[in-house]
């Protein structure tokens, strides 16, 4: 499915806030009864997009695939759209099964802020030097202590984990940053986006990017970047 992050408070069922999660169990409440849970391969922030987000849901109701996508699609709010509907192994699990995650997070660099794009890039009009974010993200890939763009806030039980590629790229007048990982610390694709602007301005020089990663210390990295630049791609299985 894909998603436009800006209208929800993130992808978790909270009570009294609309997120991504519960607007698909109300949708499937008529096919399927209120007990159900719907299950996501990555649980997005609060204005995080997604292109290729995954979930699933058991249910003891069986229809066609394509029944369950068009009653989501008709019901949701536009902002949410199923692409593909189909039925899984029951030992299929959205989240656990998955063995690779991409992120995307886009930084516009044109003078004058975006209009049509507003709530889907980090506008940044100061311009950023391409060839330290590059040599500084590729420190990142590997099996990693990533504790220095770990959130407070984060409950995972280990802080390593593996960054198959870290790439930054120009498109027009737009940079691209692509984390491909097995799994994300709360935030911390926001937290290595801040840090790598940090470096593109030439604030810090990519060794100082490099005693930062390796310090493991949140306190000493850069400012969280904003939500809307941040896309979940894809989910690898």
């Amino acid at each position: 499915m894909e998603y436009a992050g800006e209208r929800f408070a993130g992808w978790q069922r909270q009570r009294g806030r609309e997120t991504v999660q519960g607007v698909l169990e109300q949708a499937l409440v008529p096919l399927c009864g209120p007990d159900l849970a719907v299950v996501g391969a990555g649980r997005t922030d609060a204005g995080v997009h997604a292109l290729g987000q995954v979930a699933h849901f058991d249910t003891d109701r069986p229809r066609s695939p394509q029944v369950y996508l068009r009653a989501i699609n008709a019901t949701t709010p536009p902002e949410v759209t199923v692409l593909q509907a189909s039925r899984v192994p029951f030992d299929f699990h959205a989240r656990h099964s998955a063995r690779w995650r991409e992120y995307r997070y886009r930084i516009s660099q044109r003078p004058s802020p975006p209009a049509l794009e507003r709530g889907r890039v980090w506008h940044h009009p100061v311009p950023l030097m391409l060839d330290g974010m590059i040599r500084a993200a590729a420190l990142l890939e590997g099996t990693h202590d990533f504790s220095a763009f770990r959130a407070a806030s984060c409950q995972a039980a280990s802080p390593v984990r593996t960054l198959r590629q870290a790439l930054v790229t120009a498109h027009g007048d737009e940079i691209w940053i692509t984390l491909v990982g097995n799994a994300f610390l709360h935030h911390m694709v926001r937290n290595v986006v801040g840090s790598l602007v940090r470096v593109g301005l030439g604030r810090w020089s990519v060794e100082d990017f490099r005693t930062v990663f390796e310090s493991r210390d949140r306190t000493r990295a850069a400012a969280t970047a904003p939500s809307q630049g941040l896309y979940l791609v894809r989910v690898i299985y």
